[in-house]
């Protein structure tokens, strides 16, 4: 049974940082392209940020220069940095994992960026 089970969400400031985790179990996380989407109520799930198995990414221009993406194979992990958060960040962040037909999704972790 896949699973994708994200974590690291919670209430930050404007300006501050929090770091997402999402361990993986049950695919050859390796094999796998990474990625993180956001959603909000009532508008469409975005991509934030995409990592391959090669170790390439890329990014929502909306979050270029403060989130960064990363991978640990050894740990069946990926990382998103993010920095410099916006009240407009605010959403439920997806833990997506893809190979060829194969496509998976995380239950989400909510990150809340408010005064």
């Amino acid at each position: 049974q896949v699973q994708l089970v994200e974590s690291g969400g919670g209430l930050v400031q404007p300006g501050g940082s929090l770091r997402l985790s999402c361990a993986a179990s049950g695919i050859i996380f390796s094999q796998y392209d990474m990625g993180w989407y956001r959603q909000v109520p009532g508008k469409q799930r975005e991509l934030v940020a995409r990592i391959t198995t090669g170790g390439g990414t890329n990014y929502a221009d909306s979050v270029k220069g403060r989130f960064t993406i990363s991978r640990d194979n050894a740990k069946n992990t990926v990382y998103l940095q993010m920095n410099s958060l916006k009240p407009e960040d605010t959403a439920v962040y997806h833990c997506n994992a893809v190979r060829a037909s194969l496509n998976y999704l995380g239950k989400g972790t909510l990150v809340t960026v408010s005064s």
